[in-house]
């Protein structure tokens, strides 16, 4: 190899250095990725919103299911919980457009709850095996249900519209399967919730 070819070769060796140099630099300036470092509330509860929808639609299919099978009207739940905000008459609707209002009122209902349930579901069971999140689900789901029909609704309904219809006239059973329903089924969807941080395929190398 003479001089001339040597010092071709030293010269761009040297270049090579310095866009490495450059890489590196530009490497160490930009902003690290970022990611959760400690519980990340805000994303259950979002998440939670979503998944309560689902949850919601399914309790409500469960009693449709249920109710049609006893000879009621497929809606007698939709009915009932209208009476909260329309008072006694919701009981005589039998109005498409109304019970429509009230399925989504309910899944409504549903999706607030299930930002608070899928938030808890993941501070205490987040690494918890599927089976220990339905034992939490359903102790969950019954504090619900008796914290909705017996600590507010029994006098807050009548106090605001004269009478207590929810709790009179769904059996306590039927609310309790529906509260455990909803709750069985955010326990089982939970993995589809569950955060977890984004790996540029750089980092899993």
């Amino acid at each position: 190899m003479d001089s001339q070819e040597r010092e071709k070769r030293q010269q761009e060796l040297a270049e090579l250095k310095q866009r490495v140099a450059q890489l590196e630099q530009e490497l160490a300036d930009s902003p690290p990725h970022w990611e959760a470092t400690e519980f990340y509330t805000g994303y259950y509860a979002t998440a939670g919103f979503v998944l309560g929808m689902f949850a919601a639609m399914t309790s409500l299919l469960f009693n449709v299911i249920g109710a049609a099978g006893m000879g009621e009207h497929p809606l007698k739940l939709i009915q009932v919980y209208l009476t909260f905000p329309l008072g006694e008459t919701a009981l005589t609707l039998d109005g498409g457009m109304t019970l429509i209002f009230g399925c989504c009122l309910y899944i409504a209902t549903g999706m607030l709850f299930g930002a608070i349930f899928h938030t808890m579901l993941a501070w205490f069971a987040r690494e918890a095996s599927t089976s220990t999140r339905m034992v939490l689900a359903t102790f969950m789901a019954l504090g619900m249900w008796i914290v909705h029909f017996y600590g507010v609704l029994n006098w807050l309904q009548p106090m605001l519209f004269g009478g207590d219809w929810i709790v009179k006239q769904i059996p306590w059973w039927v609310a309790m399967l529906t509260h455990l329903v909803y709750g069985w089924t955010m326990a089982v969807m939970f993995p589809f919730g569950q955060y977890v941080p984004y790996r540029r395929q750089t980092e899993q190398a």
